[in-house]
């Protein structure tokens, strides 16, 4: 997967609509998910649901390789467009990224933000966004040195609404 000595490998990106393509970037998708503490999933229930999601367009689906002969994706990115209610227009929002670890540190992640910050543009998003862990160092450095800045000043809020609900004052 390396490519000639001081080359860069070349990552390839694609945009993942067909059945095939949703179940390779359903087993990174897994993956990924189990990076984060989840349990690993049925791989149809996974297709199921991110063929729902881009069929709906509430998401976009891209993965990356950098084994072209091989085509097998070793990143993931999920994407939408987010309504900009002050400037009656459209931002988009990197919603999921993940790279497998063993293919990390070859620009797989770096194509991945480019391809979703080049159809954003296209589409004409006013901006992008993200989120990630406040100690996520390495996504922070990646994310920075691609032109992303904090926000300061707003905080981000969540209201579970599969908990419970409490007393309400």
């Amino acid at each position: 997967m390396s490519g000639d000595a001081g080359t860069e490998p070349v990552v390839r990106v694609i945009t993942c609509e067909t059945r095939d393509s949703l179940a390779a970037a359903g087993r990174l998708f897994d993956q990924y998910r189990q990076h984060y503490g989840m349990p690993r999933d049925d791989a149809e229930r996974t297709l199921v649901w991110l063929t729902e999601m881009v069929e709906s367009r509430m998401l976009t689906v891209l993965t990356a390789s950098v084994d072209p002969s091989a085509r097998v994706p070793v990143g993931l990115a999920t994407a939408h467009a987010v309504p900009a209610s002050l400037g009656r227009g459209r931002f988009w929002q990197v919603r999921d990224l993940y790279v497998r670890p063993d293919a990390r540190r070859r620009g797989v992640a770096a194509a991945l933000v480019a391809t979703v910050r080049d159809a954003a543009s296209a589409a004409g998003a006013s901006r992008l966004s993200l989120v990630t862990e406040h100690d996520n160092h390495a996504a922070l450095d990646l994310y920075r040195r691609l032109g992303f800045v904090t926000v300061e000043g707003l905080t981000t809020l969540s209201l579970d609404l599969a908990a419970p609900r409490g007393l309400e004052e």
